[in-house]
Parts: C-alpha cells; structure tokens; sequence
C-alpha cells in the first residue's frame, strides 16, 4: 500500500489546522482592548516678523528645540534707532516749553513790566503838565501868546502818552497773571504727542525681534539674513510638541466603547515593544470618512468618528503624521 498520499493528507491537514489557528489568534482582539489606527499631530505656530524690513540675524535653524521668549531673529534696525533720537530730542524741547509756561513770569519780568508802567506814567504826567502849561497861558493871554496848533499837539501827545501807559499797565498784568490755561494745555497735549509717537517707535524696535511664544521644535526657516521680511511672509514654523496627540478613528459601533479620560498605550511600527501611555482627550460629535492615510481593517469608506489621544511623550519618540496604533484598555465585559 502507498503510503505518500496518507502522508500528503495529513501534512495538508495540519497546515490547515495552524494556519485557522495562526488566523484565529491574528484576528482575534482582547476582550479588554479596543486597536484603533491613526497618526500622530501636533499644533503648528507660522511666525512672521511684524514689520517690514531686511532681515539682519537668525538666531536658529531646523531642529533646534526653543523656549518661550527665546530669540529667534532680528531686523535690521539702523534707521529706526535714529527716529528714536530724533523724537526723544522733539520730547526734550516739548519738556522745556512747557516747563517755560508753567513757571510763568520770571521775577526780572514782573520788574521789567513795573519799570515801563513807570516809564509811561511819566510821559503821561510830563504831557499833561505841558498841556496844563500851555492851557494857562492862553488863559491869561486871551490866546494871543499860544497858538491853537500848539495846543492840539500838547492834547495829542497827552492822549498818545495817556495810551502808552494803559498798554504798559496792561503788559503787567500779563506778566503778572502768567500764560493762559489753554497755552500750557496745549503745550501738554504736545508734549504726549511726541511721547506717544516715542512709543510707537520704542515698540516697532521691539517687534523688530521675533520671539518664540512657546516651548516648541523648529520644523521650517523659511527666511535668510538678507531676505525682506513682512507681516504676510512667514520666518519660522514651530512645532508645538506639547500636548501632542494622536489622532484616531473608531467606527460608530465601536462609539459606545470610548469616552473621554479613558486609558490608552500607543505604539508605533518602529518600536513596537515600546508602548506610551495616554488618555483620550477628544470625541468627536461629527460623523465622517475615513481619511486615505489610516490603515484600518474595515472599508475606507465606512463612517467614523475622530478621537484624540493625548500621550505623553517625555522621550519624543513621536514624530508628526507618524502611523501609530492606538489600544484602549475596556473593561472585562466589553465597555469603558
């Protein structure tokens, strides 16, 4: 009897029996666990400098990890430095106007004015003694030894001198009563007028260098000492690497079985021995496609629903867009 075909079936029998059982345990998910597919994301910051200038300096380049408030880059700020002498200068002169009016009239003033009341008084007394004079000998010579000409000019300089003393008089009490209110406000609103625009000034040199904002990773520098700078064109782009999340997508029937805080180990297929532990974070309420870039089981055209798994990834073994394997730790009867 032939003994190869017995052979032959059996060893065909046994294949088949280990590959059902290699399926059955492949395919087989713990009870505990949920296996999710996703990829893991960051936040991302474009930073672009706030003026519009060349670039003199760059402080870092891709790769470098930067601290919150660390300098990245600067302009070059030779012009501005200089319209920031020019109004400091406007603000000194603006200190000293106003300081002239507030202080008013100084003490040589107030008797410089006193002096030319005086002065005037005594031509006022002079023409009026004049004309007095004349007045009396026309009286006693019925008009025969002074002429009416002489006597209107006497009355004249009588009223000229009369006017000069009253413009004196008047020039005191200026000098007395000092600058008017509305001068020393205006002087005032000058002068924070030109302190506003050093402000402005003080702060554009400020914003001459471009800060980190956060702890984060530089991925892109994207402008070079040399290059124009503006607001629209981006220098840097930081990657925020905490938090950082991977970001998942579980089938509606599966819905049930997450909830936010639950348990989580992440594993990527670089190092797969190495799980790093999370916790979900996020649910969404909004159904959708499964997008192209995550490996799942089930039809890429199913409807599902993204989570957020926050990890904690002290080591940062994570990079961004990195596939990665999610596994939710359940209960023993199948629920969170």
């Amino acid at each position: 009897m032939n003994k190869k075909p017995l052979i032959a079936a059996a060893v065909l029998v046994l294949a088949a029996a280990a590959g059902g059982w290699w399926y059955f345990h492949r395919s087989a998910t713990p009870s505990d666990q949920l296996v999710l597919y996703g990829n893991v994301d960051v936040r991302q910051v474009s930073l672009a400098f706030n003026a519009n200038d060349r670039v003199a300096e760059l402080a870092v380049r891709e790769g470098d990890h930067v601290r919150a408030g660390q300098l990245l880059g600067r302009l070059d700020t030779r012009s501005l430095v200089l319209r920031v002498a020019q109004s400091q200068a406007r603000i000194g002169v603006q200190e000293q106007a106003l300081l002239r009016l507030k202080t008013g009239s100084r003490p040589e003033e107030l008797a410089q004015a006193s002096a030319q009341v005086a002065a005037a008084q005594a031509d006022a007394d002079l023409a009026q003694q004049q004309l007095a004079r004349l007045q009396a000998i026309g009286q006693t010579t019925a008009g025969r030894a002074v002429s009416q000409q002489d006597l209107d000019s006497a009355q004249a300089r009588r009223k000229v001198a009369m006017a000069q003393l009253q413009n004196a008089r008047k020039a005191q009490q200026l000098a007395v009563a000092g600058p008017r209110k509305e001068d020393i406000a205006q002087a005032q609103a000058q002068l924070e007028s030109a302190r506003a625009d050093l402000a402005l000034m003080n702060h554009q040199l400020q914003e001459a260098e471009l800060k980190s904002p956060i702890d984060a990773v530089v991925r892109a520098r994207l402008l070079e000492p040399g290059d124009m700078a503006s607001p629209q064109r981006p220098a840097f782009t930081l990657a925020i690497t905490d938090p950082k999340w991977v970001r998942a997508y579980v089938a509606e029937p599966d819905l049930g079985r997450v909830r936010a805080g639950q348990e989580a180990s992440v594993t990527t297929d670089s190092q797969p021995g190495q799980p790093i532990t999370g916790k979900v974070g996020y649910i969404s309420s909004v159904a959708e496609f499964t997008p192209k870039t995550v490996q799942t089981e089930e039809l890429r055209s199913s409807l599902v629903y993204e989570i957020r798994v926050m990890v904690d990834d002290k080591e940062d073994r994570l990079r961004l867009g990195m596939p990665a394997t999610v596994r939710l730790q359940l209960s023993s009867n199948g629920k969170p």
